[in-house]
Parts: structure tokens; sequence; C-alpha cells
């Protein structure tokens, strides 16, 4: 049914370089990283409509794990067959996997964490541009009727009021879907995407762990967690430090500042961990325990996604969840921006990125690069 036609199977070479040039440059975490890959493939590549890149989102909200890492997958899957699935996916988590593991090194040498204030001072301020220019482009395609309109503002609304994201999530495609059955007949197609989401079953080196144990910790954190990174220092938090004691309270802290001021998935804050406990081979375990769940989940579900939409309730469900990750987008771009716009520079920075964008339509990736350059600059002079 996937098996893509023999034009696309010569899209790997390019997708590959463009996932790992996204691995290298996607800073901000899952919304940037999803605005980053809107621009890159809808946008600038037409490989997608916007609605079908909506679809995507949708469905990668709706099954635990990485959600922009999901959104690689995907697009690998749409995009060059299974291949494409496996070369999209590795290619988004390496680079970051390997930087983290070189940080986590030299945390063990050195003592402490590279410092990347600098480079954070300016990056922050143009992902929120980012942020913001998929927001607005996606909306267009998302906002489709006054009803999903009032849909997106409440769950904007109660994001700012801190309820869970993934309750938010689903009560939106909840909300479309009963909308939907007021006038229409039901569909049994919602199920099977929501059955892909059932589970498979002070710098110094932590006591070594065995590699096995690892990987199922790991494993289990990939498999069943939806939401934010917040989510994930609660799940590992349980795990590492209170069940297992593997890890202290400043150490997991640590990881957690790796896997954000790092590059692509934060779900690489587990290589950070791997690589604490059991060196570079508990950094390779630990990595791909976390992240498998991701590659067998959209196998699962990628199939369904034009089945979704040709049916009339599960397509109302895609398209309040999609309202919902927008809503969501919009929650962490205005948190974002209290702590990236914080003087003079980062508000001209922050302009001048999104001028770039909507009026030039600069790619996001050299405006992220020139943000760094600048933070850089600005450390230095201070």
């Amino acid at each position: 049914m996937l098996k893509p036609p023999a034009t696309t199977r010569r899209d790997l070479p390019e997708l590959v370089r463009l996932f790992l040039r996204l691995g290298l440059t996607a800073f901000g975490g899952p919304a940037a990283h999803v605005a980053m890959m809107e621009d890159e493939f809808v946008a600038r590549r037409k490989w997608l409509t916007r609605q079908q890149f909506l679809d995507l989102l949708g469905a990668a909200n709706l099954i635990p794990g990485p959600n922009s890492t999901e959104m690689a997958i995907y697009i690998g899957l749409r995009r060059a067959g299974w291949l494409g699935l496996v070369a999209a996916g590795v290619c988004f988590i390496l680079p970051a996997a390997l930087l983290v593991s070189l940080i986590a090194w030299a945390y063990l040498r050195f003592g402490a964490l590279p410092q990347a204030a600098g480079i954070l001072y300016g990056i922050k301020p143009v992902v929120i541009a980012v942020i913001l220019q998929a927001v607005w482009r996606l909306g267009r395609s998302a906002l489709k009727t006054r009803f999903l309109v009032a849909v997106g503002a409440v769950a904007a609304a109660l994001g700012f009021y801190g309820i869970n994201p993934v309750l938010l999530l689903f009560g939106a495609g909840l909300a479309a879907a009963l909308a939907r059955g007021a006038t229409a007949g039901k569909s049994s197609l919602v199920a099977p995407l929501l059955l892909a989401a059932t589970p498979a079953a002070p710098a110094a080196a932590a006591a070594p762990v065995a590699l096995w144990p690892l990987f199922l910790v790991f494993l289990k954190v990939g498999a069943l967690l939806f939401g934010s990174g917040y989510v994930l220092l609660a799940f590992l938090r349980a795990d590492l430090v209170e069940r297992l004691h593997w890890l202290t309270e400043g150490q997991l802290l640590d990881a957690v500042a790796v896997g954000q001021v790092t590059p692509g998935p934060l779900f690489t804050t587990a290589t950070f961990i791997g690589y604490l406990l059991a060196g570079p081979r508990g950094a390779l375990v630990a990595t791909v325990g976390i992240f498998l769940p991701a590659f067998f989940l959209v196998a699962a579900s990628g199939p369904l996604i034009p089945r979704l939409r040709k049916s009339a309730t599960a397509a109302a469900v895609l398209d309040g969840v999609n309202v919902g990750a927008l809503a969501l987008m919009v929650v962490v771009a205005a948190q974002l921006t209290s702590a990236a716009v914080v003087d003079r520079t980062t508000f001209i920075l922050a302009l001048a990125s999104a001028v770039a964008l909507l009026r030039y339509k600069v790619n996001s990736t050299w405006l992220v690069l020139g943000g760094a350059t600048v933070g850089l600059v600005v450390a230095m002079l201070r």
C-alpha cells in the first residue's frame, strides 16, 4: 500500500541530506522542529500540502513518543516508503545523539556542562519567529470553520491555564467528532489509529548499569510517554531517581538541560543518561530504546491516515486535533517569548527574523545559524 513510485525512491539521498541538516540546526523544541519541517517540506519543496502536513501532525499527537521525530518519520514514509521511514528518523536523531554523547563525555571528564548561554541567547528569539510563521501558515488550512476557530481559541485558553496538553488534544478531537456526529452518521475508522497507540510491551559517573535493564527502562518511556519535555522529566525522575536510584536529582536536571540546549529531539536526554550510566554503549542502548517505539507506531499508523481522512467522523477528529496542536504551538510560543525576548537585541532579532521569514521567505536554518552567531558575538562583547 505504501510502496512509493520509482520517482520517490530517487529522493532518498535528498531526504537523508535534509534531515541530517535539520538534526543539526533544529533548536527550540518540538514546536520549532515542526515549524522548520513545514517551511522545508510544505512551503519550499511542496512535498506535502498543508492539509497533508496537518494530518500527519494530528496523527503524531495521537500516538505516544517524540512528536517532532514522529513527524520526520511520517514524512520519510510518505516520500520514500519504508527506507524513507528509517532514513528520515535516523538522520534527524543521529546528529543530536552524537553531540549529546560528546557533551556527556566532557561532563564526566571536566565536571561541568559546556556553557551555551550565548548561543541560546541568539537562537531563542529566532525560534519564536519560526513557530509563529508556521502557526500563521498552517492556521489558514486548519481553521476551516467558525466552530474550529472556537475550538482552537478554547484550547489555547485552557493551555495558558495549564491544562494537560494530551487532554487538550483529545478534547479538541472529541469536540469536533461530536459536532460532526450531530449532523452525520458515525464511522468506526477512528479506532485503528488510537489502537496504534497501545504500548509495545556533581559530575561523577553513576554506578555502572547493565545494558538490558537500561534498554527496557527507556523502551517503556518511549512507548508510554505523551506530552511535553516536562512529562519526560516526570517519567525519568520516577524511574531513574526514585525507583532505581541510578541518578541523582542534579544529574537528571543536567541531562534534561543538555537535551534542551542541543539541536534535534529533546528525547536525546536519554543519550546523555545512557552515557553517564554505561558509557558509549549505554548511550547507544538508551537512544535506541527511547526512539524505537516511534518507528513502530508510525509504521503501524501511517497506512491508516489516508483512510481516516476519507471517513467523515475520523476526519472531524483529525481536524479537531490539528486545531488543538496549533493552539498548543501558540501557547508554547507565548511562554517562550517571555524567556527569549529579554532586551533590545533579542527584540530586534525576533522582529527581523519574522520579517525575513514572512516577507522574504528566508530559510529558517540560516536564521537559526545567524541567531547563534549574534548570540556568540554579544556574549564575547559582554
